[in-house]
């Protein structure tokens, strides 16, 4: 069985609500038709229910279990407005741009998370990261105890020994720019606890760099070795090591020639990027030449399931995010 079909058996053990936001896309459509026809979840379908219809009629997809709403139409629609403007009132919002606001089928999807009327919320395929993120942190806000939210993707790398046999968590390789030594410490600790949760494994932790304990030094390798030693003294129960490069991370013969006295070289599964740049090429690069299956970005530390996708996902992307985001929300 591979990562996500383990992913959809876990979900269909207690079936979630997962609002699709962007039912407009044949994609999201074809993912909903997958979900439901599979089992592994309720889908909730945000659009205009004929245009919907008529779409997976044309295409030959089961949508017959799904709820579609249309917010111009819906009767909650005044309610989740009045909901909105008291959660933003502070914040300068009006009552006007909150009955605005919940028009769009984002924000209207996240009042249904937010007053637990659905579980779990995946946008993205046409919606940039900050139009997904940004009523996601208006609305549901940061989970208790923490202080950054971030992204990370799920690598399932084919016929790889490494890492979890071929199974990675990459961090943060969505959302955070420029992260100082203090952040990259929190998407650690945050990435481990992803980890855990979704493959069912123990996190080992490596703080990604250009140099292995100290073969070079500068003030991009110092902010690693800072941020490494601020998640060993705040989780001195977390397994992770760094500065190490990533065939030193991965690879055992390297970790063990590099990193010799280290517990994590060589056999690391959770992947802390020091900056974006790194992160988005270095998951792309395994995705497109190493042939990966690419889950995410995946969203840690709002207070409820939220998950942005690529635009250039597929299908059985979105599906496949389905799946994960319905055993986020189990827990």
């Amino acid at each position: 069985m591979n990562f996500i079909d383990e992913m959809k058996a876990r979900a269909k053990q207690n079936i979630k609500k997962i609002v699709l936001p962007e039912a407009s896309d044949l994609r999201t459509i074809t993912a909903a038709s997958t979900a439901l026809t599979e089992g592994y979840a309720d889908i909730i379908l945000i659009g205009d229910e004929s245009k919907i219809k008529t779409m997976a009629k044309e295409n030959n997809l089961d949508i017959s279990k799904a709820t579609i709403i249309n917010p111009l139409e819906s009767d909650r629609r005044t309610e989740y407005a009045q909901k909105l403007y008291e959660l933003r009132k502070e914040k300068g919002m009006t009552e006007e741009q909150a009955s605005e606001l919940v028009k769009n089928e984002v924000y209207f999807g996240m009042m249904m998370v937010k007053l637990n009327e659905a579980d779990g919320l995946i946008s993205g395929a046409i919606h940039s990261t900050s139009d997904t993120l940004r009523p996601a942190l208006q609305i549901l806000k940061t989970a208790p105890g923490t202080k950054l939210v971030s992204a990370f993707f799920l690598m399932v790398v084919p016929n790889c020994e490494y890492g979890e046999d071929g199974v990675f968590v990459f961090g943060d390789c969505g959302l955070n720019q420029n992260p100082t030594a203090e952040e990259l410490a929190e998407i650690a600790y945050s990435s481990s606890k992803s980890f855990e949760q979704l493959v069912g494994k123990e996190a080992k932790v490596a703080m990604l760099s250009y140099s292995t304990k100290g073969s070079a030094k500068s003030e991009l390798t110092q902010k690693v070795i800072d941020a490494t030693n601020i998640v060993k003294e705040k989780y001195p129960d977390l397994k992770v090591d760094g500065e190490l490069q990533l065939d030193a991370a991965i690879v055992p013969s390297v970790g063990k020639s590099k990193a010799p006295d280290s517990d994590i070289a060589g056999n690391a599964n959770t992947l802390i990027f020091p900056d974006l740049n790194a992160g988005n090429i270095g998951y792309k690069l395994t995705q497109r030449l190493g042939k990966a299956e690419a889950y995410g970005p995946l969203c840690q530390g709002i207070a409820r399931p939220v998950n942005d996708l690529s635009r250039g996902c597929s299908a059985d992307d979105i599906a496949g995010v389905i799946a994960i985001t319905a055993v986020q929300a189990q827990n």
